[in-house]
């Protein structure tokens, strides 16, 4: 990379990073406020008045962690479920009246939580609450409905066996994680979900929709004071009692290994990977830097060196979600299929050199400068705030975690970076899935 690249990426970085400043002193001008319900339901409303629309984020503890090889996907199928009729609409009655209020409303399952989201123009805050409760209180789950959207998912599993990047990510989490539920994707397993039948998902909906596990987080141009009183109304009636706890196995600890698979396509995908920190724990931050050091875009490391400077890579990235247990730190790139073998050395070259040689100090602000970046520029809709709101309220640190977790980014050492490197890059597990010789 030419010095003239460098400065400007650096002076990219920077600029973007520093962009965060006024905008969270912005966020911390409008009002927020969380409130208990007597029922234990929490409503977290954000009241931002900038644009006429709201977005409402409605979570629930349910989702992959609770879930078994017996029940993997589940969460995610009574998600979608919940949006495909009420006592009182169908499903294409349900879509049509967000569209009439201007907005949208879906639901899915995650990892740690599992959301119903909606927005609206601002006019219509009301009744988009309205249809939310209405889908998460009185979902009927017709028999002919749920056989044919867990017929569509089934499928979709057995699509991912046909998709290369797919094909790597099931093969290395299941490897990092099993028998720990992170193992697979939300999605779920085709012979779990060949099995699970209307009634399971019914008793599935009814442990986990209680008020003490729901978080809503209402977020736009509305009054607190209001929708408070409108969410009382809507869920008092609502039954208390615990949600489920979660108790997943431990994954295994973490070892070196290396599968290799045939998947026809144009590209070879090689990932590296291994367990990595929950993400309260006082390493995340750190991890995350270097996350952003190594695959934090065109600036990161494995872009500029596998990609641009030996051509080994058309895409390089680094993964490390937000996780309730502990989570993963990985690398992918994928290549030319005649390019396998090089390219796996370079890439275990490259976490190799980053354990053994301290970062510099423009690197480390380049990462810390896109981290930041990028989840300022992630929490601009009120959709993501609303998000953002429940979700950290449902995995138990609540909204007020990420102004600590920005204060812990920015003080992130060089020598921090080399520490975490050395403890969660090693040793790591390798997945390399290529199309079958001609």
């Amino acid at each position: 990379m030419t010095q003239r690249r460098l400065a400007f990426r650096i002076a990219a970085a920077l600029a973007l990073g520093l962009a965060v400043l006024p905008a969270c002193a912005a966020a911390a001008d409008e009002s927020f406020s969380r409130t208990r319900l007597p029922n234990g339901l929490t409503l977290l409303v954000r009241e931002n008045p900038v644009a006429p629309v709201v977005a409402v984020s409605l979570q629930v503890k349910m989702g992959t962690r609770w879930e078994t090889r017996e029940s993997a996907g589940i969460s995610n199928l009574v998600q979608l479920m919940l949006v495909r009729g009420t006592t009182t609409l169908n499903g294409n009655q349900i879509v049509e009246a967000a569209d009439r209020m201007g907005g949208t409303i879906d639901a899915r399952g995650d990892a740690d939580t599992s959301e119903i989201s909606a927005t609206a123009l601002a006019r219509y805050w009301s009744e988009i609450l309205d249809l939310v409760a209405d889908v998460a209180l009185h979902p009927t789950i017709p028999e002919g409905t749920f056989r044919a959207v867990r017929d569509f998912l089934i499928r979709q599993v057995r699509n991912r066996g046909d998709r290369p990047f797919e094909v790597a990510m099931d093969t290395l989490t299941d490897r990092i994680f099993s028998p720990h539920p992170y193992a697979w994707d939300p999605i779920g397993l085709r012979e779990s979900l060949e099995r699970i039948d209307r009634n399971a998902l019914i008793q599935h909906d009814r442990r986990h929709y209680v008020p003490a596990g729901i978080a809503i987080a209402v977020s736009g141009r509305v009054s607190a004071a209001e929708v408070q009183a409108k969410v009382e109304r809507l869920f008092s009636g609502m039954s208390g009692g615990s949600p489920p706890v979660a108790a997943p196995p431990e994954p295994p600890p973490p070892a070196a290994s290396r599968d290799a698979l045939a998947v026809p396509g144009a590209q070879a995908q090689i990932m590296m990977g291994r367990l990595g920190p929950t993400f309260t724990d006082a390493d995340f931050p750190a991890v995350k830097v270097l996350s952003s050091i190594l695959g934090g875009g065109m600036a990161g490391r494995l872009f500029s060196r596998l990609r641009d400077k030996q051509a080994l890579a058309y895409t390089t990235a680094t993964q490390c979600p937000w996780r309730v247990d502990k989570g993963y730190l990985l690398a992918l790139l994928g290549t030319a299929p005649e390019n396998v073998e090089r390219a796996q050395a370079a890439l275990a070259s490259e976490l190799a050199r980053i354990q053994q040689e301290p970062v510099s100090e423009e690197e480390l602000q380049i990462g810390k400068a896109s981290l930041l970046g990028d989840l300022e520029m992630d929490r601009r809709t009120n959709a993501r705030q609303a998000w953002y709101m429940a979700s950290l309220e449902i995995m138990g640190v609540g909204y007020e975690f990420l102004d600590r977790y920005v204060s812990q980014v920015r003080a992130v050492t060089v020598a921090d970076v080399q520490r975490v490197a050395q403890r969660y890059l090693s040793p790591l597990r390798t997945v390399i899935v290529a199309p079958p010789p001609k």
